[in-house]
């Protein structure tokens, strides 16, 4: 078998094509036609090429209510005898925030964070998200770690946005690029708009950077494109055979996959989506007609704008001029070193005449001298501002600035921030300004904050592409302003918070969006009153909306906690978006601080990339940080972190003499070598067990990730078991560690002689002393030589009993007893040694092992015990979980023999009565917070896809 396996695949590499890319998952060769078919010169390149080859692609997204979510999953595979550079670079767009990315290397799950971009990363592997100097419309995210030798890698990135209106469609990019023909490439869009879909189309396969969104010429969409829509929902699958994507790129770059679509709507307060106690409002008035406007055209004419970009811009400005109304008015400036005005003092009407005039003065432009941004700016704010205020006041007009350079200013004022605050004063909130930058030498800070100073949004513009059609295509988006003035109001007592609620303008073609939170999630209606100005008219749009529709609309049970998530999800990226928006506008260093932490802390929470925060990838096999420094005193410490300590506490003996009296007796404990003890309040009994590890062994006692992002581990020490004892040797809690995930990253180590607190900052703290440190809502208080309390979001509580011997006897060591104080803040999902009781109900029964008549079942606190008439040869047993467990009654000794408690036994290291056995619950390092044990492996590998993906219905 071996010599003809051999022989086949000798006879595959000399027709041209690895053998290893012929074979199917299972192993198999592929014998499609189709499949093995391929081009020439495909097959070389792929022959010579040795970097890891890429056995899927598969993209897939969920839009509700225009919020998407999207997953980026594919498969590389190292058929080397040496590791090599696998590289995953997907293109995202540059408004989506990235929310995941993992990656599964062999047997390992690697798990992204999100960090606060201050904190120093300690990742092993490369990755960044950087912005794409080619393209203004998309940023890079590129990974690359090092691929074992005949290993497969996984990788997952998912990243959400909002997507926004423009010329009256909303447009969903994806990038479908693997770089090479690969044999599984899969891009799936689910849509869902309740109000119903009133157009739906998926455009060809774009790679140029032009971006237009005209659909005069109707186009066919990518071969293999299959489309189902109902009237509110709608499925897009695109997956080309090896066939389909050769003919399309011989490279593997396929292109943008764009569908675009639009909803129906009509003239009222608009859609409003709520669910879990968040709504997004969604405002797109139609058949309004156009306010008449008054524009000035500002147009850089300096000698860097000389060829291509100048003769763009004169072509677009050319068709901008006839797509200008009977009812507006307008003017033309151009700038270098000096400022020239078309027509002095005054804005003009549209009419033939001045059509062709100003025609003329665009032709004869010529670029020459240096960039005056700021004399331009002052002079057309003057022209504006002079001819607003010679004009009816009862004509309803919009006024505003189209200003366009390539460059940065070099001559009068030349510091950003000068221009910035002159152009406040110059405009003084009377018209916005709407900036564009064409190439790549501008000042682009400049122009967002111009335009977000005075109301007005940035474009970017290529200058390789058809710039003229992307000036037009700006100038459309804002040429029909249908209002003025909009303000949209919610009744006082139904949210506690909204984002922006007052808008300059609202032009044809765009959307407006209030995100807020209310102050009674169950609430039946929410009062909505929209107020705004039409070209002759003063607009008022009110009604109570009936919120509980959504939530009556989800019928399908086991998804309705995922999908509530999703419009708080969009309500979180809109406040960030506009958190980040109002940090740049402001000047005041205070101000800005505020608006960071609350952007930051936000991204945090909701495990955003944003500009505050950094994605990082931690190695599983991580070793411990920083054990072996020395142990600070506690004035040492009060000097290195005295800026960052929110208290320290050091309280008196009498205080501390009535702390212990007061404590409150956690019975769900590790303690000893070691006892386990869990309490089940609502069986109103305990349950005890022994695990017999062996030294060195890190055993998971608390795992909830994924729910409160608390992870607890514990290492053992070994010693001689005492003289005449039935144990060769006991085990004990050298260590303890806890991993904290949200709002961001801490570390905690307990040993019976130091703290190591690892968190926005690193406190080392002795256990001889009593202190209290907190940070980042964690609080570590250590009792001097008896107990550490570690408060978590201040619903979790854990102790930790400090065992010190001054003369330990050969069989005595130093360790640890590990208590849950409080549960409250752990998730029904926790798991863990101890962690997977937290939630659970237990059942004691009788059983008779003589007898075949039913079982007894015992009262809630085991009263018929060995004194209370129990028939000869009965067994006592436990259930949970639908198993059955045998066990005796015992007591145990917790808080070094203070307190005594009755327990049901359960033998054999817990045999049935955990989940799995306990070597299921062993880690690698005591900072490790997620398993990759072979059944969760697998797991994570056929279900990658929809763990970060919302269900569709």
């Amino acid at each position: 078998m071996r010599v003809l396996l051999f022989l086949s695949c000798s006879c595959l590499a000399v027709w041209g094509q690895d053998p290893w890319a012929l074979m199917d998952e299972a192993g198999s060769f592929n014998t499609d036609p189709e499949f093995q078919r391929l081009p020439r010169q495909i097959v070389v390149s792929q022959r010579l090429d040795s970097k890891p080859h890429m056995t899927d692609f598969i993209v897939k997204s969920t839009i509700f209510s225009r919020y998407a979510f999207t997953a980026v999953s594919s498969t590389m595979v190292n058929r080397a005898h040496r590791p090599k550079d696998a590289i995953f670079q997907v293109q995202i767009p540059a408004s989506a925030f990235i929310s995941n990315f993992t990656m599964i290397i062999g047997k390992k799950v690697h798990q992204s964070e999100v960090t606060s971009k201050a904190k120093k990363s300690k990742d092993k592997i490369k990755e960044h998200s950087e912005k794409n100097d080619t393209d203004t419309e998309v940023e890079l995210f590129t990974v690359t770690v090092s691929l074992p030798a005949r290993t497969k890698g996984l990788f997952l990135l998912t990243y959400e946005e909002m997507l926004e209106r423009r010329l009256g469609k909303y447009t969903h990019v994806i990038s479908v690029r693997p770089m090479q023909i690969i044999p599984k490439l899969l891009v799936e869009i689910h849509l869902m708009e309740n109000f119903g879909i009133s157009f739906l189309e998926v455009a060809p396969l774009r790679n140029s950077k032009q971006i237009s969104q005209s659909t005069a010429v109707k186009a066919s969409p990518p071969p293999s494109t299959k489309i189902n829509q109902t009237r509110t929902t709608a499925h897009i699958r695109f997956a080309p055979t090896i066939l389909q994507q050769a003919g399309i790129s011989e490279t593997g770059v396929l292109g943008d996959f764009i569908m675009r679509y639009d909803v129906n709507r009509e003239l009222g307060v608009g859609e409003i989506q709520v669910q879990n106690g968040y709504f997004v409002h969604y405002f797109a008035p139609k058949d309004l007609p156009p306010v008449p406007k008054n524009v000035v055209f500002v147009i850089d004419t300096s000698g860097s704008m000389a060829g291509r970009k100048l003769k763009q811009t004169k072509d677009a400005l050319f068709t901008i001029l006839n797509d200008l109304r009977p009812t507006d008015h307008f003017n033309i400036i151009n700038f270098s070193s000096r400022i020239k005005v078309w027509q002095s003092g005054k804005l003009v009407p549209v009419i033939w005449e001045t059509i062709r005039d100003a025609k003329k003065y665009i032709y004869a432009m010529s670029p020459t001298g240096d960039t005056n941004i700021n004399d331009a700016i002052q002079t057309a704010s003057k022209l504006l501002k002079d001819y607003i205020a010679q004009q009816d006041k009862s004509v309803r007009t919009v006024s505003l600035i189209i200003f366009l350079t390539d460059g940065r200013p070099t001559i009068a004022e030349i510091q950003p921030q000068k221009i910035l605050n002159n152009t406040k004063k110059a405009v003084e909130n009377k018209f916005c300004i709407f900036t564009l930058g064409i190439g790549r030498d501008v000042d682009y800070r400049l122009l967002q904050r111009m335009a977000l100073e005075n109301c007005g949004v940035m474009r970017r513009i290529d200058e390789d592409s058809d710039a003229s059609t992307q000036l037009k295509g700006f100038y459309d988006e804002i040429g029909t302003p249908l209002l003025s003035d909009i303000r949209v109001d919610y009744s006082e007592d139904s949210v506690s918070y909204v984002t922006q609620n007052f808008f300059t303008n609202y032009f044809n073609g765009s959307e407006l969006v209030v995100a807020g939170k209310l102050t009674n999630s169950t609430a039946d209606n929410l009062h909505v009153q929209v107020t705004a100005s039409t070209s002759d008219k003063h607009l008022m749009l009110e009604a109570d909306v009936i919120i509980n529709d959504t939530r009556k609309s989800l019928n399908y049970a086991k998804d309705r906690a995922k999908i509530a998530k999703l419009v708080q999800r969009a309500w979180s990226y809109l406040t960030i978006k506009e958190l980040l928006r109002s940090r740049l506008k402001s000047g005041n260093r205070r101000e800005k601080k505020i608006l960071s932490d609350k952007a930051r802390n936000l991204s945090l929470e909701y495990h955003f990339v944003t500009p505050l925060t950094s994605l990082s990838v931690k190695s599983l096999d991580e070793q411990s940080i920083g054990s072996t420094e020395n142990v600070m005193n506690e004035s040492e410490l009060k000097n290195e972190r005295t800026q960052s300590l929110q208290k320290i506490n050091k309280p008196d003996s009498t205080s501390l003499r009535e702390r212990k009296k007061t404590v409150v007796v956690s019975k769900t404990s590790a303690d000893g070598d070691p006892h386990f003890v869990v309490d089940f309040p609502l069986s109103k009994l305990s349950v005890c067990f022994n695990i017999d590890g062996e030294p060195g062994n890190i055993l998971r006692l608390v795992s909830d990730q994924e729910g409160s992002g608390v992870t607890v581990n514990g290492q053992l020490i070994g010693s001689p078991a005492p003289p005449n004892g039935h144990k060769k040797q006991r085990t004990y809690f050298s260590a303890i560690t806890i991993i904290v995930s949200k709002p961001s990253r801490s570390y905690i180590e307990i040993t019976p002689h130091k703290v190591i607190f690892d968190s926005r900052d690193r406190f080392i703290l002795s256990c001889d002393k009593t202190i209290e440190v907190e940070s980042e809502g964690l609080v570590v208080s250590v009792t001097a030589k008896s107990k550490v309390t570690v408060t978590i979001q201040e619903y979790t509580s854990f102790v930790f009993l400090l065992h010190q011997y001054k003369n330990p006897a050969p069989y005595q060591r130093d360790h640890l007893g590990f208590y849950i104080l409080n549960s409250k803040g752990l998730s029904p999902n926790a798991h863990g040694l101890l962690g997977q009781f937290l939630y659970q109900e237990v059942q004691i029964i009788e059983t008779a092992t003589r007898t075949t008549g039913p079982a007894k079942q015992q009262n809630q606190t085991g009263a018929q015990d060995e004194g209370s008439g129990r028939s000869k040869g009965s067994v006592i047993m436990l259930i949970i979980k639908d198993r059955v467990v045998p066990v005796v009654k015992k007591q145990r000794w917790i808080y070094n023999g203070q307190h005594q408690v009755d327990c049901w036994f359960a033998k054999s290291n817990a045999i049935n009565l955990i989940d799995g056995a306990y070597k299921d619950y062993l880690v690698s390092n005591l900072f490790e917070a997620t398993t990759s044990s072979a059944t969760e492996l697998q797991w994570a590998e056929q279900n990658i896809m929809s763990i970060f993906l919302p269900p569709f219905p």
